[in-house]
Protein backbone atom coordinates (compact mmCIF):
# COMPACT_ATOMS: atom_id res chain seq x y z
CA UNK A 1 0.00 0.00 0.00
CA UNK A 2 1.05 3.65 -0.29
CA UNK A 3 -0.12 7.15 0.64
CA UNK A 4 -0.15 9.74 -1.85
CA UNK A 5 0.67 13.71 -1.58
CA UNK A 6 0.53 16.32 -3.88
CA UNK A 7 2.63 19.88 -3.31
CA UNK A 8 3.22 22.73 -5.46
CA UNK A 9 6.66 23.71 -6.80
CA UNK A 10 6.63 27.45 -6.77
CA UNK A 11 8.99 29.86 -8.66
CA UNK A 12 7.98 29.56 -11.89
CA UNK A 13 4.56 31.88 -12.12
CA UNK A 14 3.83 34.87 -10.55
CA UNK A 15 0.61 33.55 -9.21
CA UNK A 16 3.01 30.85 -7.31
CA UNK A 17 3.64 34.34 -5.02
CA UNK A 18 1.68 34.21 -1.61
CA UNK A 19 2.11 37.75 -1.56
CA UNK A 20 1.08 38.82 -5.03
CA UNK A 21 -2.74 40.06 -5.39
CA UNK A 22 -4.34 38.31 -8.25
CA UNK A 23 -6.47 42.03 -9.21
CA UNK A 24 -2.83 43.71 -9.28
CA UNK A 25 -1.63 41.02 -12.20
CA UNK A 26 -4.99 40.85 -13.71
CA UNK A 27 -7.41 37.74 -15.06
CA UNK A 28 -4.88 36.50 -17.55
CA UNK A 29 -0.92 38.24 -17.36
CA UNK A 30 1.25 38.33 -19.88
CA UNK A 31 3.14 35.15 -20.33
CA UNK A 32 0.25 33.59 -18.14
CA UNK A 33 2.49 34.45 -15.38
CA UNK A 34 5.02 33.20 -16.34
CA UNK A 35 8.32 35.08 -14.57
CA UNK A 36 10.72 33.96 -17.47
CA UNK A 37 10.33 36.52 -20.22
CA UNK A 38 13.45 35.67 -22.52
CA UNK A 39 12.94 34.30 -26.18
CA UNK A 40 13.06 30.99 -25.53
CA UNK A 41 10.91 31.08 -22.28
CA UNK A 42 8.62 28.06 -22.97
CA UNK A 43 10.93 25.65 -23.97
CA UNK A 44 13.31 26.32 -21.40
CA UNK A 45 10.26 25.90 -19.55
CA UNK A 46 9.24 22.58 -20.90
CA UNK A 47 12.70 21.09 -21.07
CA UNK A 48 12.91 21.86 -16.99
CA UNK A 49 9.53 20.36 -16.91
CA UNK A 50 10.78 17.17 -18.96
CA UNK A 51 13.86 16.85 -16.87
CA UNK A 52 11.96 16.80 -13.18
CA UNK A 53 10.43 13.93 -14.54
CA UNK A 54 13.35 12.19 -16.00
CA UNK A 55 14.97 12.54 -12.79
CA UNK A 56 12.55 12.03 -10.53
CA UNK A 57 12.70 9.21 -7.92
CA UNK A 58 10.39 6.42 -7.53
CA UNK A 59 6.76 7.00 -7.25
CA UNK A 60 7.22 10.62 -7.83
CA UNK A 61 5.89 12.02 -11.33
CA UNK A 62 5.33 16.16 -12.04
CA UNK A 63 2.40 17.48 -14.65
CA UNK A 64 1.55 21.35 -15.44
CA UNK A 65 -2.07 22.39 -14.39
CA UNK A 66 -3.83 25.14 -16.08
CA UNK A 67 -6.63 26.10 -13.56
CA UNK A 68 -9.05 28.44 -15.34
CA UNK A 69 -12.21 30.25 -13.75
CA UNK A 70 -15.00 30.60 -15.76
CA UNK A 71 -15.79 34.22 -17.06
CA UNK A 72 -18.82 36.46 -15.74
CA UNK A 73 -21.66 34.57 -15.13
CA UNK A 74 -25.14 35.72 -14.78
CA UNK A 75 -25.21 35.31 -11.10
CA UNK A 76 -22.00 37.39 -10.97
CA UNK A 77 -24.31 39.74 -11.91
CA UNK A 78 -26.77 39.14 -9.15
CA UNK A 79 -24.12 39.49 -6.53
CA UNK A 80 -22.65 43.13 -7.71
CA UNK A 81 -26.16 44.20 -8.42
CA UNK A 82 -27.36 43.78 -4.69
CA UNK A 83 -24.32 43.44 -2.54
CA UNK A 84 -22.89 41.22 -0.55
CA UNK A 85 -25.12 41.14 2.19
CA UNK A 86 -28.66 41.52 0.16
CA UNK A 87 -27.28 38.92 -1.93
CA UNK A 88 -26.24 36.34 0.33
CA UNK A 89 -28.43 36.84 2.77
CA UNK A 90 -31.40 36.82 0.36
CA UNK A 91 -30.95 36.64 -3.71
CA UNK A 92 -28.46 34.23 -4.01
CA UNK A 93 -31.21 31.57 -2.61
CA UNK A 94 -33.49 32.20 -5.17
CA UNK A 95 -33.37 31.94 -8.91
CA UNK A 96 -34.12 35.12 -10.33
CA UNK A 97 -35.39 38.65 -10.16
CA UNK A 98 -37.18 40.67 -12.20
CA UNK A 99 -34.50 41.27 -14.62
CA UNK A 100 -32.06 38.17 -14.48
CA UNK A 101 -32.20 34.24 -13.98
CA UNK A 102 -29.18 32.81 -12.39
CA UNK A 103 -30.70 29.75 -11.82
CA UNK A 104 -30.36 26.64 -11.95
CA UNK A 105 -26.91 26.98 -13.62
CA UNK A 106 -26.31 30.18 -14.53
CA UNK A 107 -24.91 30.75 -18.01
CA UNK A 108 -21.95 32.89 -19.02
CA UNK A 109 -22.71 36.71 -19.63
CA UNK A 110 -21.49 38.74 -22.43
CA UNK A 111 -18.78 40.21 -20.59
CA UNK A 112 -18.38 36.28 -19.85
CA UNK A 113 -18.05 34.93 -22.94
CA UNK A 114 -15.26 38.40 -23.96
CA UNK A 115 -13.38 37.23 -20.60
CA UNK A 116 -13.21 34.11 -22.03
CA UNK A 117 -11.95 35.54 -25.59
CA UNK A 118 -9.20 37.33 -23.96
CA UNK A 119 -7.37 34.24 -22.11
CA UNK A 120 -6.95 32.45 -25.63
CA UNK A 121 -5.72 36.28 -26.93
CA UNK A 122 -3.28 35.36 -23.74
CA UNK A 123 -2.69 31.42 -25.14
CA UNK A 124 -1.87 33.01 -28.71
CA UNK A 125 0.38 35.23 -28.12
CA UNK A 126 2.53 32.93 -26.74
CA UNK A 127 2.16 30.82 -29.45
CA UNK A 128 5.48 32.42 -31.53
CA UNK A 129 7.40 31.86 -27.86
CA UNK A 130 6.65 27.90 -28.38
CA UNK A 131 4.13 27.55 -25.36
CA UNK A 132 2.49 24.13 -24.76
CA UNK A 133 -0.74 23.77 -25.13
CA UNK A 134 -2.82 21.32 -23.45
CA UNK A 135 -3.09 17.99 -23.96
CA UNK A 136 -6.06 17.03 -21.95
CA UNK A 137 -9.09 19.69 -20.78
CA UNK A 138 -11.11 18.72 -17.51
CA UNK A 139 -14.11 20.67 -16.82
CA UNK A 140 -16.80 21.46 -14.75
CA UNK A 141 -20.50 19.60 -15.65
CA UNK A 142 -21.81 23.82 -15.40
CA UNK A 143 -22.96 25.53 -18.43
CA UNK A 144 -20.30 28.62 -17.48
CA UNK A 145 -17.67 26.34 -17.03
CA UNK A 146 -18.20 24.33 -19.96
CA UNK A 147 -18.84 27.24 -22.13
CA UNK A 148 -15.79 29.13 -21.48
CA UNK A 149 -13.48 26.06 -22.04
CA UNK A 150 -14.94 25.96 -25.51
CA UNK A 151 -14.30 29.42 -25.86
CA UNK A 152 -11.16 29.68 -24.50
CA UNK A 153 -9.53 26.60 -26.56
CA UNK A 154 -11.18 26.89 -29.91
CA UNK A 155 -8.77 26.82 -32.30
CA UNK A 156 -6.04 26.56 -29.86
CA UNK A 157 -5.86 23.05 -28.09
CA UNK A 158 -9.28 21.86 -28.78
CA UNK A 159 -9.41 20.09 -32.50
CA UNK A 160 -10.74 17.49 -34.27
CA UNK A 161 -7.02 15.66 -33.56
CA UNK A 162 -6.95 15.84 -29.91
CA UNK A 163 -9.92 14.28 -27.38
CA UNK A 164 -12.73 16.22 -26.48
CA UNK A 165 -12.51 17.37 -23.33
CA UNK A 166 -13.69 15.75 -20.29
CA UNK A 167 -16.74 16.59 -17.68
CA UNK A 168 -15.97 15.59 -14.40
CA UNK A 169 -18.37 15.87 -11.34
CA UNK A 170 -16.01 16.47 -9.23
CA UNK A 171 -14.59 19.51 -10.96
CA UNK A 172 -18.41 21.66 -10.36
CA UNK A 173 -18.03 24.50 -7.86
CA UNK A 174 -19.30 23.73 -3.90
CA UNK A 175 -22.73 22.74 -4.03
CA UNK A 176 -25.89 23.68 -1.80
CA UNK A 177 -28.14 26.80 -1.15
CA UNK A 178 -27.63 28.83 -4.26
CA UNK A 179 -29.82 27.63 -7.30
CA UNK A 180 -26.90 29.67 -9.53
CA UNK A 181 -24.61 25.74 -8.51
CA UNK A 182 -26.98 23.17 -9.09
CA UNK A 183 -26.43 21.46 -12.38
CA UNK A 184 -28.54 20.95 -15.58
CA UNK A 185 -29.10 16.95 -16.47
CA UNK A 186 -26.73 14.73 -18.27
CA UNK A 187 -29.40 14.93 -20.68
CA UNK A 188 -28.87 18.33 -21.05
CA UNK A 189 -24.82 18.75 -21.39
CA UNK A 190 -25.44 15.84 -23.91
CA UNK A 191 -27.01 17.70 -26.21
CA UNK A 192 -25.92 21.63 -25.54
CA UNK A 193 -22.37 20.41 -25.40
CA UNK A 194 -21.67 17.79 -27.69
CA UNK A 195 -18.22 18.86 -27.85
CA UNK A 196 -17.80 16.98 -24.61
CA UNK A 197 -17.24 13.28 -23.06
CA UNK A 198 -19.09 12.68 -19.83
CA UNK A 199 -17.33 10.85 -16.79
CA UNK A 200 -19.53 7.57 -17.07
CA UNK A 201 -20.61 8.25 -13.43
CA UNK A 202 -22.34 11.44 -13.75
CA UNK A 203 -25.91 10.79 -13.24
CA UNK A 204 -28.64 12.31 -14.95
CA UNK A 205 -30.04 14.75 -12.18
CA UNK A 206 -28.17 16.59 -9.72
CA UNK A 207 -28.01 14.45 -6.73
CA UNK A 208 -25.87 16.61 -4.44
CA UNK A 209 -26.95 19.88 -4.58
CA UNK A 210 -29.36 20.92 -1.48
CA UNK A 211 -31.07 23.92 -0.74
CA UNK A 212 -30.58 24.07 2.97
CA UNK A 213 -26.90 23.36 3.34
CA UNK A 214 -23.66 24.32 1.31
CA UNK A 215 -21.05 22.20 0.56
CA UNK A 216 -18.04 21.87 3.41
CA UNK A 217 -14.58 23.35 2.45
CA UNK A 218 -13.03 20.29 3.42
CA UNK A 219 -14.98 18.20 1.14
CA UNK A 220 -14.47 20.23 -1.79
CA UNK A 221 -10.91 19.58 -1.11
CA UNK A 222 -11.48 16.09 -1.12
CA UNK A 223 -13.16 16.19 -4.50
CA UNK A 224 -10.33 17.83 -5.74
CA UNK A 225 -7.77 15.72 -4.78
CA UNK A 226 -10.02 12.67 -6.05
CA UNK A 227 -9.34 14.65 -9.31
CA UNK A 228 -5.89 15.08 -8.70
CA UNK A 229 -5.41 11.18 -8.46
CA UNK A 230 -7.52 10.22 -11.07
CA UNK A 231 -5.55 12.16 -13.36
CA UNK A 232 -2.17 11.56 -12.42
CA UNK A 233 -3.16 7.39 -12.39
CA UNK A 234 -4.83 7.52 -15.69
CA UNK A 235 -3.74 10.31 -17.75
CA UNK A 236 -0.25 9.71 -19.35
CA UNK A 237 0.20 13.78 -20.45
CA UNK A 238 2.04 16.36 -18.78
CA UNK A 239 0.47 19.54 -19.92
CA UNK A 240 -3.21 19.55 -18.41
CA UNK A 241 -6.21 22.22 -18.12
CA UNK A 242 -8.85 22.29 -15.70
CA UNK A 243 -11.99 24.92 -16.34
CA UNK A 244 -14.09 25.39 -12.92
CA UNK A 245 -14.54 27.53 -10.38
CA UNK A 246 -12.98 29.80 -7.64
CA UNK A 247 -14.32 27.32 -4.49
CA UNK A 248 -12.82 24.41 -6.07
CA UNK A 249 -9.72 25.37 -7.55
CA UNK A 250 -8.98 26.71 -3.84
CA UNK A 251 -9.86 23.15 -3.10
CA UNK A 252 -7.14 21.57 -5.32
CA UNK A 253 -4.99 23.89 -3.57
CA UNK A 254 -5.60 23.27 -0.22
CA UNK A 255 -5.07 19.36 -1.97
CA UNK A 256 -1.34 20.50 -2.81
CA UNK A 257 -0.66 22.50 -0.03
CA UNK A 258 -0.48 25.59 -1.65
CA UNK A 259 -1.64 29.32 -0.72
CA UNK A 260 -5.04 29.69 -2.07
CA UNK A 261 -5.71 32.80 -4.77
CA UNK A 262 -8.91 34.92 -5.31
CA UNK A 263 -9.27 33.97 -9.35
CA UNK A 264 -11.14 36.46 -10.53
CA UNK A 265 -13.87 35.58 -13.53
CA UNK A 266 -12.02 34.21 -16.45
CA UNK A 267 -8.55 34.33 -14.70
CA UNK A 268 -6.25 31.45 -15.31
CA UNK A 269 -3.28 30.08 -12.79
CA UNK A 270 -0.72 27.68 -14.37
CA UNK A 271 0.88 25.71 -11.32
CA UNK A 272 3.29 22.61 -11.19
CA UNK A 273 2.40 19.73 -9.12
CA UNK A 274 4.50 17.23 -8.27
CA UNK A 275 3.12 13.72 -6.87
CA UNK A 276 4.47 11.60 -4.25
CA UNK A 277 3.69 7.96 -3.50
CA UNK A 278 4.84 6.85 -0.18
CA UNK A 279 4.45 3.38 0.70
CA UNK A 280 2.96 2.98 4.26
Amino acid sequence: MSSTFYTAIPGFFLQDNPNIVAADIGPAPVRLGLIDDSKDRWSKFKQTIKDLNDQAEEGSSYKVFVFGRHGQGVHNVGGDKYGRELWYGHWSKLERDDELIWGPDAPLTPLGKDQAKQVRAAWQQELPFNIFLPETHYCSPMTRAMQTCLITFEGLSLTENLARPIVLEDCREAYGLYPCDKRNTRSYISSTFPEFTIEDNLTEDDELWRAEAREPRENVAVRAKRVLDRIFEKDENTFISITAHKAIINGFFTAINRHTYDTPTGGIVPVVIKRDKVPI
